[in-house]
């Protein structure tokens, strides 16, 4: 099978749980309490850019996607690994909007088939 064959199977095989990772990390930036106008743009399997990684274990090519901002900065990315897992973070860069004491970095996603968690990237804020 031919790389850009093999990326459109991945992406294919990964599109509807991408579409869930995507929604469960909108979730948990609403519930910080940032809302999709805060954020500027928020996390959409679709708008990623797509492209497989070796993985250097197993050898098997992974399907990882990278969102970028309107300057072509990367803000975030999601990748699944051969077993089954998943792992994603998009950048969120703000103080926290209600607990100043804090600053969200980012919000992170993983698990594995249906199950996913996440949770902010959390640094103490600057005094």
């Amino acid at each position: 099978m031919s790389v850009q064959n093999l990326l459109s199977y991945q992406f294919e095989q990964h599109k509807l749980l991408g579409a869930q990772i995507c929604q469960e990390m909108l979730k948990a930036i609403n519930t910080i309490g940032f809302s999709a106008a805060e954020i500027g743009a928020v996390p959409e399997f679709e708008k990623a850019e797509f492209t497989l990684i070796k993985d250097p274990y197993t050898g098997d090519e992974n399907l990882v996607g990278y969102w970028y901002d309107l300057h072509k900065q990367r803000i975030g990315n999601i990748q699944f690994h051969s077993d089954g897992s998943f792992y994603a973070e998009y950048d969120i860069v703000k103080p926290h909007p209600t607990k100043k004491q804090w600053f969200v970095e980012a919000i992170n996603a993983w698990g594995k088939g249906g199950h996913i968690k996440t949770d902010p990237k959390l640094l103490p804020a600057l005094s």
